[in-house]
């Protein structure tokens, strides 16, 4: 590309703010409405799928959130190519308008004891909509964010779509602990827990008309004007060897292990002080808000940081810290249980190492690919490894816990994960700060 077409590209700063507050509002619903099913998982085990047994009601609850992941990839695929097909702009209306509708459900739909067997069988449909909506929308919004930033401290201006995942969780999260306060806990498990899920067609609302107002990104405009767009993305990255390569790199060691520890750190640590720990809701909502506060500049910094010193360095120190320090964070948590302070410090001390994977993965989900395929090479293994390793997380630690009867064995899981990544990552991710997207 000559450098007359690579200025023309290049975004000025107004603009910029304005495609990235409009872009992040609608990841920031995405993940609202993604995440109040998480943080709600304990009260939809009774509510949903009664049991005798409270932790086979845990179980199904959390396999129902789990199932919203593990389609996650299957919207990737469609969404992403569409993405590289048609433009990356029709993908974010579609898919905040399926996200906003499909969570709005969740807060009209009735329980097991008011129609049986058809409340979890909504639930999981409503779940399954919610999957394919935020494989679209997640990793498509990075690519999107990415082709707007140009070609300087892409890891800084990018970072910040990373801190909808937190803000999602940090809002839904408040607002659970209000209503706790609020309302006597009949009042609560019977309508309060609706109240979230309402609340998020006004954010959907919001964030439909500011999308409305999003432009085309520079580089799928001159794609487009230039007829070099791929017919069948998902068929050539598939047959390039290269991009296999830097798909299975962004799977395994980048998205993989952002995911692993993002549920580690932002949805297993509440599950685990609630049931194994045994502290008070209430508390846990509280000392979730503090570390996930924490989380917000910690991964502002670490993408500031891999423009500095490159992408590389800090993604690896974040999986080698993570599958160094996760065991021992979780043996300390429940057995000082009675010390709110060194809990909130190891909570936070977790988030620090989760923004170091995060913070700079924004930038290099699209820095890893060509622009005429970078959609769909992008999305589908960050989804697949959110789906399919992150999603499933919970799950698969709580059943391994039960079988193990430890509430600890489960974490070897997370942990073997991020050691293999971290050796990966070191011996084959490539750098890429200065990448030029345009190519």
């Amino acid at each position: 590309m000559t450098a007359t077409h690579a200025s023309e590209i290049q975004t000025s700063p107004p603009s910029y703010r304005k495609v990235a507050i409009a872009a992040c509002f609608g990841t920031f619903l995405e993940w609202y409405d993604f995440l109040t099913f998480a943080t709600l998982a304990v009260v939809f085990g009774p509510l949903f799928f009664p049991s005798s047994d409270p932790s086979t009601a845990l179980l199904a609850s959390l396999a129902t959130f789990g199932v919203g992941m593990v389609v996650r990839p299957i919207g990737a695929a469609i969404f992403g190519s569409i993405g590289d097909r048609i433009g990356r702009r029709p993908v974010f209306m579609i898919t905040i308008t399926l996200m906003g509708i499909a969570t709005v459900c969740v807060g009209f739909l009735p329980t097991y004891a008011q129609v049986g067997i058809w409340a979890p069988i909504l639930l999981v449909t409503l779940r399954l909509l919610q999957g394919l909506s935020a494989g679209g929308e997640i990793g498509g919004s990075a690519v999107y964010l990415t082709e707007h930033a140009g070609d300087s401290n892409r890891g800084f201006k990018t970072s910040f779509l990373q801190l909808m995942g937190p803000l999602g969780i940090l809002v839904s999260t408040l607002q659970i602990a209000l209503l706790q306060t609020y309302l006597s806990q009949e009042e609560f498990l019977s309508w309060g827990w609706r109240i979230p899920f309402w609340i998020s067609l006004i954010l959907l609302l919001i964030a439909f008309k500011a999308r409305t107002a999003l432009d085309e990104t520079p580089i799928y405009l001159q794609l487009s004007k230039t007829e070099t767009q791929s017919k069948s993305p998902l068929r050539d990255n598939l047959k390039d060897p290269e991009t296999r390569k830097r798909m299975f790199l962004l799977f395994f060691c980048i998205s993989a292990g952002g995911a692993v520890l993002f549920f580690c750190v932002q949805v297993y640590t509440s599950v685990f002080l609630k049931t194994t720990v045994k502290l008070a809701p209430q508390l846990v909502d509280q000392l979730s808000v503090y570390a996930t506060a924490s989380l917000l500049p910690l991964t502002v910094f670490a993408g500031w940081l891999s423009d500095k010193i490159g992408r590389k360095p800090v993604v690896v120190s974040g999986l080698v810290l993570g599958a160094t320090l996760i065991l021992p964070a979780f043996h300390f948590l429940q057995s000082n249980g009675e010390s709110t302070f060194f809990i909130g410090a190891i909570l936070i001390g977790l988030s620090a190492i989760l923004a170091l994977v995060v913070g700079p993965q924004t930038a290099l989900l699209a820095e890893l690919f060509p622009a005429n395929t970078r959609n769909s090479a992008a999305t589908l293994p960050h989804n697949l490894a959110a789906g399919w390793i992150g999603g499933l997380l919970p799950l698969i630690v709580t059943w391994l816990n039960q079988h193990w009867e430890s509430s600890i064995a489960g974490l070897w899981y997370p942990t073997i994960f991020l050691s293999c990544g971290a050796v990966v990552a070191l011996i084959y991710l490539p750098e890429t700060k200065l990448i030029k997207l345009e190519d």
